[in-house]
């Protein structure tokens, strides 16, 4: 009898198939003398759509709103349901005796798999994989201490209401937004109130007005010293700056006292998701998304680092036992590390061992498996690097410093001065001799003479906030989870609700309308934190999760409600003056993936056209250069820019007919490599769905 074990993806799959001997390489999965492995290309089920469930819900109208059903039950996704068919039918041979899901250790990984389980009516017994690495010793060891799917029911229920959740509020706020305001409105628990934190920083630099102040500054032993003052804006003119000095000038300075202290400052814990985030942003100006699919091929091809999508910075006591074989992993790069696995893998650190703040994941550290440095790209290089060193700061002695603050007084004036002698650098890499050589004697009592300057400064508006201080905020108010605020950032930007500005996130026309457009409920964070707090509390087995969806649709309900009655008026900043040819109606201008579209503001209208031209991977048969894809009375064709030869296009209904082989081959390379979380099917099959009404 075999096992028949669901990956997540087939990279994933191929890994674990190398592990457990399977060697016979089919299709859609490998088999072995006691193992099938299989996988899942993502989510291959989703939620239905309301259509799906009511005819009167086909079209989007008010009428029909809120859409409350008593059961929403699952779909197959179109594009892989080659895949799920294969999973049935591996599930009904009758070699197999059990399954074992082996896809994300995760909320959302959970969902994946029962959803898989429950379509194919697999009625035999379910084991789950939890592994933290996928190295080939974290593989074995995962199978050799399989727990039964019982154990994980309530992750699997958390993550069932969450997507129950995210339709019933999703679908119906945004459905009567877009047909209130006859525009794509999308509105969500979570990527509302994050819009409301980008547009909270934009109006307080808005509404910012600089203010012109004046600072005084004692010169003595070569060093500039401020003048100490409760406010330090205080000194509105250059007058009163001034005035000030004259009166500092008729006395000497004395030193009135010095005080020494040592400050130790240990090292940070290991990194969890959303910090690394963070960091990588501040440092290298990453998105979030581009870290996590870093840090992703770290973990899945290299498998150097731990599982990415963790919200723990702690360590189980059971990784104790690890530690020297990480260390000496390292060691080629960071000769320190060698020094530690030396003296035993001694840890310096030893708060970062707390099995109570490790929830699904401990925190991100590199595996047991030596890096091969000359296959990892430079953008991999510096994250493995940062994940490296925070591992390496928990062996390191804590770093120490003389703070020394001199007190000078002009008679009630005080100038303070603080100067820093490095005692030991411990984890931080400092060059002590330049920290000495700026240091200066000073003694109590010794007199200084006046000398002063006035320096004219301007108050400066607060930063605009960029995506690691938006994720931190996030983080801040609950806002999704490690694993899913990146694509929530990036689904906001796509939607055109705040865009990205030199690195930095900002709101745009449409996004500052909707915030005043939507409930206000669904603006504030409180709301989310709350439901996010109950799905932990579902996972944790201590709140039903049938209590949650109850108290949801009430929520939807009253949200729905409020939008029909609203007064409020929406401007559609998207109109051009240009007219459909088809009906009359203004085109809209929108963004799409390949280029800015032209699509009728006529819902009943059809219409669509490319804004500008899009350079195609089709050749010109004359010069053989790239043609633009232009749009025509007839549909698009190719026309070269170079000689002007045009060329027809295929038929769209050919084209899409059947998914050719390079097709199929770029679904799977973008599976494999493309490592944004899949939080939610449901998402993709909503865009779909607002694309048709549009």
């Amino acid at each position: 009898m075999k096992q028949l074990i669901l990956a997540e993806k087939p990279s994933v799959a191929r890994d674990l198939a190398h592990i457990l001997g399977a060697t016979q390489k089919n299709k859609n999965y490998f088999e072995g003398s006691k193992v099938i492995v299989t996988w899942a290309l993502g989510h291959l089920l989703t939620l239905k759509m309301p259509e799906d469930l009511d005819q009167n819900w086909q079209q989007w109208q008010m009428e029909t709103l809120p859409m409350i059903p008593k059961y929403i039950g699952i779909k197959p996704l179109p594009k892989t349901r080659a895949q799920l068919k294969t999973i049935g039918q591996l599930a009904k041979r009758k070699d197999i005796s059990e399954a074992v899901i082996a896809t994300d250790a995760g909320r959302e990984g959970e969902l994946v798999a029962r959803w898989i389980l429950e379509y194919v009516r697999f009625n035999k017994p379910v084991k789950r994989l939890w592994i933290s690495s996928q190295t080939t010793k974290a593989v074995k060891a995962g199978f050799a201490n399989l727990k039964s799917a019982k154990e994980y029911d309530n992750l699997y229920y958390s993550a069932l209401a969450r997507s129950k959740a995210d339709w019933l509020v999703g679908l119906n706020v945004t459905r009567a937004l877009t047909v209130k305001y006859q525009d794509s409105l999308s509105a969500g628990r979570v990527q509302t109130p994050t819009v409301a934190l980008v547009n909270k920083q934009d109006e307080k630099i808005a509404h910012f007005i600089p203010q012109k102040y004046y600072i005084i500054t004692l010169q003595a032993k070569g060093q500039k010293i401020k003048l100490q003052q409760k406010n330090p804006y205080e000194l509105k003119t250059r007058e009163a700056a001034q005035k000030l000095v004259t009166q500092l000038q008729n006395n000497h300075g004395i030193v009135s006292s010095i005080s020494v202290k040592e400050k130790t400052e240990s090292a940070p814990l290991p990194y969890d998701l959303t910090e690394l985030q963070r960091e990588a942003n501040a440092r290298y100006g990453f998105s979030a998304k581009r870290t996590l699919s870093l840090i992703q091929s770290l973990y899945e091809i290299h498998k150097i680092v731990s599982y990415p999508r963790t919200d723990s910075k702690y360590l189980s006591n059971d990784i104790r036992a690890t530690l020297k074989e990480r260390l000496q992993a390292v060691c080629d790069m960071y000769p320190e590390a060698k020094e530690y696995a030396k003296n035993g893998a001694k840890v310096v650190q030893n708060r970062v061992f707390n099995d109570g703040k490790v929830t699904d994941h401990y925190a991100l550290i590199p595996t047991e498996q030596k890096p091969n440095y000359a296959k990892l790209s430079s953008d991999e290089h510096r994250i493995y690097g940062l994940i490296v060193a925070r591992f390496l700061g928990l062996f390191a002695k804590a770093h120490k410093v003389s703070q020394q603050k001199v007190t000078i007084k002009f008679g009630q004036a005080s100038f303070i001065l603080n100067q820093n002698t490095v005692l030991e650098q411990g984890w931080k890499r400092i060059d002590q001799k330049a920290k000495l050589d700026k240091i200066e004697k000073w003694v109590e009592g010794q007199r200084v003479e006046p000398n002063f300057s006035i320096s004219e400064a301007l108050t400066t508006p607060p930063a605009h906030l960029n995506e690691g201080t938006l994720l931190a905020q996030m983080e801040k108010y609950g806002l999704g989870t490690p694993a899913t605020r990146a694509e929530i950032i990036e689904k906001l930007i796509k939607s055109n609700l705040m865009e990205r500005k030199n690195n930095y996130v900002q709101m745009t026309p449409k996004g500052k309308q909707l915030l005043g457009l939507v409930n206000p409920q669904l603006v504030t964070p409180e709301l989310t934190a709350k439901w996010e707090k109950q799905l932990e509390s579902i996972a944790a087995g201590k709140y039903a999760s049938k209590q949650f969806l109850k108290e949801i649709e009430n929520d939807t309900r009253n949200l729905v409600k409020e939008i029909k009655n609203s007064q409020e008026k929406y401007q559609d900043f998207s109109l051009t003056q240009k007219k459909c040819p088809e009906c009359g109606s203004l085109l809209r201008e929108k963004n799409a993936r390949d280029g800015k579209l032209y699509v009728c503001s006529n819902t009943e209208c059809k219409y669509r056209r490319r804004a500008e031209a899009k350079v195609s991977n089709h050749r010109c048969p004359q010069c053989h250069r790239k043609m633009l894809i232009v749009a025509g009375k007839n549909g698009d064709y190719f026309r070269c820019k170079y000689d002007g030869t045009t060329d027809k296009m295929a038929d769209k209904k050919k084209r899409s007919k059947k998914m050719t082989k390079y097709e199929e081959k770029k679904l799977l390379k973008k599976v494999n490599q493309d490592n944004e979380p899949q939080e939610s099917a449901l998402a993709e099959a909503l865009k779909v769905a607002m694309s048709k009404n549009n």
